[in-house]
């Protein structure tokens, strides 16, 4: 889980890198939960609002 005082010192470019990796993860995790059935289902839920506050964070430096 992502700490709002790390959020807050990244660039809004960082901030971009960052949450297109968070994307990518949440993929494969929503993925494999289909798939294969997951042993960890509280991933994509922290995954979603890690990506929600990256996303805040980056609609407040505009």
């Amino acid at each position: 889980m992502l700490k709002t005082a790390d959020i807050s010192k990244l660039s809004a470019k960082e901030l971009n890198e960052k949450v297109t990796t968070l994307k990518a993860e949440l993929f494969n995790n929503k993925f494999n939960k289909f798939t294969t059935g997951s042993d960890k289902p509280h991933v994509v839920k922290q995954l979603k609002k890690d990506i929600a506050r990256l996303l805040t964070f980056k609609n407040a430096k505009k």
